[in-house]
């Protein structure tokens, strides 16, 4: 705050300044009888007044270059003052920060079942991650209605055709036991209730990205009449921006409530024992690369005439898609990286080619042809299927069990690395900031593009100087984005907090244990505890099924 009251001082000063220039200038000019002191107060006056209706804004930007600038002042003395080097496995700032999501001294109570509104149902949409945000905002939604919540139906009609229902994917005891202080949970509405109403419970659908006042004025009068309210594909349906206690709900619910079942979970963690018993440590990379998506995005990706042919009658599917011009749409940044761009990127940024891979995808657009590149730069390549073949035959036909386990392994993963900017991509990158800001790596399309175009006409030293130019922002710095910009679920700013001054300098892991609330813990408590061991760009489509390929 000492910034602040100098910058408010240096503000006051140079208006009097001006103004006393002014009035000498006047005086000089005309020979006008000089301003009365009254009124230099008056605008005086007005100019302050001017200034406090700005200084909300202004005092939390300064506030937050401030605290960068301390931080630079930190580094550069722990660092003798000079500039190191980027560890590309681990942010050594990331110690500095914890996740911190419990309920505040103020928060009220959970309403109980026979005292609340009435009852909440929720269609989730879309994939798995999209799904995960609909559930996890169902929670939020319950709470500012004072519902009582049944336990979400997941999406059984999308594009992804999985049949698979809540319980089959996430622990549900778990879910309502976690939430109990926060929402009653139910796992389906009472008989005697469903036989006293007269009519089937009232059907509707919100608007995206709603407000709390919206639901308070729109959705609970309804429920008062009914009793029982369902919301239908219920997917980025609450605003972005909540209050504190309701965005540290948020974390609640997606980084503790919602755990994997235990089929689920044990496979996960068998995948990633495999990797770590020949790697000490691996990168995994969500790589989104299906035929449906790539029509989807309207981009080329250099498979000639054939490619062109291919993806243009899969996009004669969605009537609605405008024309768009893959040039243009690349220069933009809009279109995900191939595997090869992708193994080049990781390669220029200093990964050897023995580091360890896991690939997390689903049916991969020119199958081995478009992964030969990434695998001869990477030769350590591995996928569930090559690591677990007979133990993944029961969750084949299910695509949200199967993006269950590649959630586990890109979360238990040292380095994370998408090619799009997808849910997936984006709630992991939430999590493992949440978790200790583990690396996460997304690509700079926008300014990479260029580069990979242009890739033949430099030295490889001086490529790769670029491209780590380029990244800078994008390695999963724990200050690389500011609070309340961006999506939540990608930055959860309000469950992410800064250790005492006391820390930054030669912390111990016991007190570090201590702060992240994990004391006495061996690793696997530490998972169970954080619920691990359970979990492309917007789409014009918003409203429609179609959007769920290229979101999820």
């Amino acid at each position: 705050m000492g910034l602040v009251k100098a910058w408010r001082f240096s503000v006051m000063s140079a208006n009097l300044a001006l103004l006393h220039q002014q009035k000498k200038h006047e005086c000089w000019k005309s020979q006008r009888k000089p301003l009365s002191w009254p009124f230099v107060c008056g605008l005086m006056l007005f100019a302050l007044g001017l200034i406090s209706l700005f200084t909300g804004h202004v005092v939390s930007d300064l506030d937050w270059y401030s605290q960068r600038i301390v931080k630079r002042s930190l580094i550069s003395k722990v660092s003798g003052g000079r500039r190191a080097p980027v560890d590309i496995w681990k942010s050594k700032f990331s110690s500095f920060y914890y996740g911190c999501s419990e309920r505040g001294p103020n928060y009220a109570p959970a309403i109980r079942e026979r005292f609340s509104n009435g009852y909440l149902l929720i269609a989730a949409s879309g994939g798995l991650n999209q799904q995960r945000v609909g559930i996890t905002d169902a929670v939020v939604v319950a709470r500012i209605l004072n519902a009582t919540l049944v336990v979400p139906e997941l999406d059984h009609h999308s594009f992804w055709k999985d049949d698979s229902d809540f319980f089959h994917i996430f622990d549900v005891d778990w879910f309502i036991s976690t939430l109990l202080k926060d929402v009653a949970i139910v796992k389906r509405v009472p008989d005697k209730v469903m036989r006293s109403m007269e009519k089937p419970p009232y059907t509707m659908r919100v608007p995206r990205k709603s407000t709390p006042d919206y639901y308070l004025d729109q959705v609970l009068p309804i429920l008062f009449r009914r009793k029982v309210v369902q919301l239908t594909k219920f997917d980025y349906r609450l605003a972005n921006n909540l209050d504190e206690d309701l965005q540290k709900l948020r974390c609640r619910v997606n980084y503790h409530a919602l755990r994997f079942t235990k089929p689920i979970r044990e496979l996960g963690q068998r995948l990633v024992m495999k990797i770590r018993s020949m790697a000490n440590r691996f990168i995994a990379v969500h790589l989104r690369f299906e035929p449906d998506m790539l029509a989807f995005s309207g981009c080329y990706y250099g498979g000639g005439e054939k490619e062109r042919y291919e993806l243009g009658e899969i996009r004669k599917r969605w009537t609605t898609l405008p024309d768009l011009s893959p040039e243009g749409e690349r220069k933009r940044g809009k279109c995900p990286l191939t595997p090869h761009e992708v193994g080049l990127m990781l390669r220029a940024l200093g990964f050897g080619n023995d580091t360890y891979l896991y690939i997390a995808s689903g049916e991969i657009y020119g199958g081995e042809e478009t992964l030969r590149p990434l695998r001869e730069l990477f030769p350590n390549f591995y996928t569930k299927e090559m690591l677990a073949s007979e133990e993944l035959k029961p969750f084949l036909p299910f695509s949200s069990r199967l993006a269950a386990v590649d959630y586990i392994v890109c979360d238990e993963s040292d380095v994370f690395v998408t090619n799009n900017n997808g849910n997936m991509a984006k709630i992991l990158a939430g999590r493992r900031r949440y978790v200790g800001h583990k690396r996460t790596i997304r690509p700079n399309a926008k300014k990479l593009n260029a580069l990979f175009m242009s890739r033949d006409t430099m030295s490889w030293n001086t490529f790769s100087r670029k491209v780590i130019s380029c990244q800078k922002g994008f390695m999963g710095e724990p200050e690389e984005m500011k609070p309340g910009r961006g999506d939540y679920y990608e930055f959860p700013y309000s469950c992410v907090c800064k250790k005492p001054f006391k820390y930054f300098n030669n912390e111990s892991s016991t007190a570090r244990d201590h702060d992240l609330g994990y004391a006495g813990e061996n690793e696997d408590d530490r998972r169970e505890n954080i619920g691990i061991g359970g979990d492309g760009p917007i789409s014009l489509l918003t409203e429609t099924e179609e959007e769920d390929i290229l979101l999820d």
